[in-house]
């Protein structure tokens, strides 16, 4: 899996306090259901990075290029009534 990153979504993800190794890490480790198929080609992902990365619960929102490549348009953490439904659905 190849990730293209550029100064706007480096930049992008930086203003939300996430890295562009913590986004890769939730989009390779991805497991069912995600990604998510959203509107206008879009994938979401949640997932917990690795303890090395510092555990946190993202979400990652990204579109595949022409190329097969990601390209990541938004990450954030997620909020705790969103951590407590990635949690269930990842413990059921």
């Amino acid at each position: 899996m190849r990730f293209r990153w550029n100064d706007w979504n480096v930049e992008h993800l930086s203003t939300h306090g996430v890295t562009p190794a913590e986004a890769e890490s939730i989009v390779r480790a991805a497991r069912s259901p995600y990604p998510l198929h959203r509107e206008d080609d879009k994938w979401l992902a949640w997932g917990a990075t690795s303890a090395q990365l510092g555990g946190r619960i993202l979400q990652v929102v990204f579109v595949l290029d022409d190329d097969d490549s990601v390209f990541v348009i938004h990450a954030r953490r997620l909020t705790d009534a969103e951590k407590r439904r990635y949690r269930r659905r990842s413990t059921s």
